[in-house]
């Protein structure tokens, strides 16, 4: 790459089920010139997300077709006509999956970092970033937990899933379960991690491995999962149990209308309390967070807990390879150091 070409990501094709490379290509450009109240920013760091596979289908809010993909990003101003951000500042933004982008301090979620020493870039595109803040504002705004409570989280190895479980350790939570798609990540999320049981919702049905890991039942659920999972989840629930509905990622491809749980009516038997959980009603939570988070990141207490693919060439197939389940914690591509 060159430093007078932009590179992007344009999404040509509806995918049908599971995306596919085919239905992307890289497209280039020349490097944009900021005008009045903008910046050039180089990217760093691109986040790839869940999220994505439902705005490729399209439909109010979703992603057009033959335009530069959105994502989250870090990345470093080169020139500015914007009088809040100067040359060399590292910004978060949303203008991802491409090389340069123009942003506006302010506009679309464009923050200047604050920067903590001893803390890697990558952690504001993960614990400190959007997971982090999903996981911190369904732990302490929408289930609340308490110290003392027993939590279970799925697709705990992804970058929530890991999020969540650091924060729950931290705000006093008694026993974590995870469920997760291998072994090799059931033994991450005990071994490394920390939880306290962990288990491959392919080994069975998810209701009966978590009522083996929780015999006593839970009090929290934060769900990325949806389906068989959230029935499950509603199974092990005490009473006055909280869920914080994140994602529901076993509807992303294909049906996205899959037979609820069987078990809602146990939301109105147990007085359970069931809600959904969007990060961007949480962004006046973001210095909050870095407070909390900052120092134990610093400590070691804490990772950044991410999977890193080399080289913005390598965007879509880190997409795809995070739909697949191949990474642990948060998938992010670094283009530049």
């Amino acid at each position: 790459m060159t430093t007078n070409t932009a590179h992007a990501v344009h999404q040509i094709a509806r995918p049908t089920g599971f995306p596919t490379a085919a239905d992307f290509t890289y497209v280039s450009s020349p490097v944009p010139r900021p005008g009045p109240g903008t910046a050039l920013v180089e990217n760093l760091l691109l986040s790839v997300d869940p999220y994505h596979r439902g705005m490729m289908d399209g439909g109010e809010g979703g992603f057009e077709l033959n335009t530069p993909l959105e994502g989250r990003s870090v990345g470093r101003v080169l020139a500015s006509r914007d009088p809040g951000l100067r040359e060399g500042d590292l910004v978060f933004h949303r203008a991802g999956w491409r090389t340069h982008a123009l942003v506006t301090l302010g506009v679309d979620g464009t923050r200047k970092l604050r920067g903590h020493d001893g803390v890697p870039l990558e952690a504001y595109l993960s614990i400190l970033g959007g997971t982090g803040l999903t996981a911190y504002a369904a732990l302490t705004r929408t289930a609340v937990l308490r110290s003392g409570d027993d939590l279970f989280v799925s697709a705990a190895a992804g970058g929530v899933g890991t999020a969540t479980g650091h924060i729950a350790r931290l705000l006093g939570a008694r026993r974590i379960i995870g469920s997760a798609g291998s072994a090799a990540k059931v033994r991450h999320l005990t071994g490394t991690l920390g939880f306290d049981a962990a288990f491959d919702y392919h080994d069975g049905p998810v209701g009966e491995q978590l009522a083996q890991a929780a015999p006593d039942g839970i009090d929290v659920y934060v769900d990325n999962v949806g389906g068989d999972h959230l029935e499950g989840a509603i199974d092990s629930l005490r009473e006055y149990g909280r869920v914080a509905w994140v994602g529901a990622i076993s509807t992303y491809h294909g049906d996205r209308s899959p037979a609820a749980p069987r078990n809602l009516f146990e939301v109105v038997h147990k007085s359970l309390r069931l809600e959904g959980v969007l990060v961007r009603n949480h962004t006046n939570l973001q210095e909050e967070l870095e407070d909390f988070l900052v120092p134990h990141l610093r400590s070691g207490r804490v990772g950044t807990d991410t999977t890193v693919v080399q080289g913005f060439e390598g965007t879509v197939e880190a997409f795809l390879g995070m739909l697949r389940g191949d990474n642990l914690g948060k998938m992010l591509v670094r283009i530049g150091a």
